[in-house]
């Protein structure tokens, strides 16, 4: 048996300064958060408790419009009954084979579904939700999209959020 070789490890930073450079932005200005995240603990077994899934991955479903690549602060919202191979992806700022070939690279729904099934996870909300990561503005992901998504996510009541980011 073969060794796998494994890969050198990604300088994101300067290949998003790279990336943003290539594409003719200014130089990005990393987010700065003042203090911590809030933390809520998990009140709910994982065996009860219902997740819903939010990823940064450019994820959409056959029949939606794609994800395009200026600033595109657009979600979608995709019924977590979908079939896998219902899915597409597109995205300026990963290699999307892998995605394409299998989106739970980045959008975990069959993983989901397997824990489901083998009662590890309780359930998986009606629609989970995508974007494509990468937002230069962080103003538009502040005052727009991050409000957006906390009120879907927020009405179908889960007990857990997983964010998946690329």
């Amino acid at each position: 048996m073969t060794e796998a070789k494994l890969a050198e490890p990604v300088d994101y930073i300067a290949e998003t300064r790279a990336t943003y450079d290539s594409l003719g932005y200014p130089p990005y200005q990393w987010v700065k958060s003042e203090g911590q995240p809030p933390w809520t603990p998990v009140q709910t077994r994982l065996e009860e408790a219902s997740v819903a899934l939010i990823a940064s991955g450019g994820i959409y479903q056959r029949g939606q419009h794609a994800f395009h690549f200026k600033d595109d602060a657009s979600y979608r919202v995709i019924d977590t009954s979908v079939s896998c191979d219902d899915l597409r992806v597109t995205h300026f700022a990963y290699d999307v084979s892998d995605a394409r070939t299998d989106p739970n690279v980045v959008f975990p729904l069959g993983t989901l579904r397997a824990l489901v099934a083998e009662n590890s996870l309780g359930a998986i909300t009606p629609q989970a939700f995508t974007f494509m990561g990468g937002i230069y503005s962080a103003r538009k992901v502040r005052d727009e999209l991050a409000p957006a998504l906390v009120q879907r996510v927020a009405d179908q009541r889960p007990d857990i959020a997983l964010l998946v980011p690329v």
